[in-house]
């Protein structure tokens, strides 16, 4: 079993920045792939990033690209959504997943934690 616990959401003007932190308890949690996922109200929920259980492969959304980093640090079970230049249209409730491969795909991630909001304003 893993629990994931995100936080650093909140509220930020349009060109700003924001780190978004998930750490994660089980014993096996450093082995897992990672991903964060974000939904927009009234949308369905979408990929953003994901990472390997090393850290060796990043897949990105391609709204995303060049402004998002994911990364994760395995001695403290913890990975990191590194956001900047941010934009009205990345408000949405920011998840954490752990799954079976860093991929787009939903039901690759078999774990999820309760999410963190973030908001943009113009």
């Amino acid at each position: 079993q893993v629990q994931l616990v995100e936080s650093g959401g909140g509220l930020v003007q349009a060109g700003g920045s924001l780190r978004l932190s998930c750490p994660s308890s089980g014993r096996t949690a450093r082995m897992y792939p990672m991903g964060w996922f974000r939904q927009a109200p009234g949308k369905e929920r979408e990929f953003v990033a994901a990472i390997s259980w090393s850290g060796g492969t990043t897949n990105y959304a391609a709204s995303v690209q060049g402004r998002f980093t994911i990364s994760r640090d395995n001695a403290k079970n913890t990975v990191y959504l590194q956001m900047n230049t941010l934009k009205p249209e990345d408000t949405a409730v920011y998840y954490c997943a752990a799954g079976r491969a860093p991929t787009i795909t939903r039901a690759n991630y078999d774990y999820w934690g309760q999410g963190t909001q973030v908001t943009v304003s113009s």
